[in-house]
């Protein structure tokens, strides 16, 4: 797997870059399946936490949730108009709320357990030494 550090800026663009990508494939391909674009996301989130450099980790779990809802409008099914698809976006955005709050529980999780590991791995030769 690539080892890339993004930035906290790089780890919310690449985010959003890719839910528009999965967006639109969903969109082509599964009939605006918003099942498929929820179960995509979750790795998105976790590519995301395990990207973003450690002194950014705290932006992963911030980047996601919006990667998620710009990436819905493809497929959020509003009619037309501005105001047919704004009511479609936030229609999609609350009945698949648990897809967004999954995405942003294993990109929180990953960012935690990845600050414990640099914290731990700070501490230890202290301990050695002494």
């Amino acid at each position: 797997m690539p080892r890339p550090r993004l930035t906290g800026l790089g780890g919310g663009l690449f985010a959003c870059a890719a839910m528009v990508l999965v967006g639109g494939v969903c969109w082509l391909l599964f009939g605006s399946s918003l099942f498929v674009y929820g179960l995509l996301f979750l790795p998105v989130a976790a590519a995301t936490a395990l990207w973003v450099r450690p002194a950014d980790l705290i932006t992963a779990p911030i980047g996601v949730p919006i990667a998620f809802a710009a990436g819905v409008w493809p497929i959020s099914g509003g009619s037309g108009g501005v105001g047919g698809q704004l009511m479609g976006l936030v229609s999609a955005l609350s009945l698949h709320a648990g897809w967004l709050y999954a995405g942003t529980l294993v990109a929180a999780l990953i960012a935690v357990v990845r600050k414990a590991v640099l914290i731990g791995r700070r501490r230890m030769p202290r301990r050695v030494t002494q």
